[in-house]
């Protein structure tokens, strides 16, 4: 089994509703996103994936949220946007892209960090699926 991983980063902002402390105030962070994406079968280059299109792809959905309220985006009206599901809504994305671009791999986890030393780790039991 191959991992490949991957990691970029964004700033938003966001505020965590009912939350009893500073966090239901409106805040930011320059969070870190790290994807590892698993499969056994190389190409005929020998790679599993190439990084340019898991970069691309993870460009485009850090790009619905950069620079921008999360709590306005359209996963995340009624969702709180913890970490928790911010990784969950990374692996959602990002298997989707996979089922349409290289069926063959899944999504084994995503890390997102709101800071450099408090990240969520999420770990699908299954294929995450949109």
């Amino acid at each position: 089994m191959y991992e490949l991983i991957v990691q970029t980063h964004f700033d938003a902002a966001h505020f965590l509703r009912e939350y009893p402390g500073k966090c239901a105030q409106v805040h930011g962070h320059t969070w870190q996103v790290e994807v590892t994406i698993v499969g056994r079968e190389l190409d005929k280059l020998g790679m599993l994936v190439d990084f340019v299109d898991v970069k691309r792809a993870l460009t485009a959905i850090c790009e619905q949220l950069d620079h921008r309220m999360i709590n306005e985006h359209p996963c995340f009206q009624q969702t709180n946007p913890t970490a928790e599901n911010l990784s969950r809504f990374f692996c959602e994305e990002l298997a989707s892209w996979l089922q349409g671009n290289h069926p063959h791999l899944r999504v084994g986890a995503v890390r997102i960090w709101e800071s450099p030393r408090a990240s969520v780790r999420y770990v699908p039991e299954e294929e995450c699926t949109a």
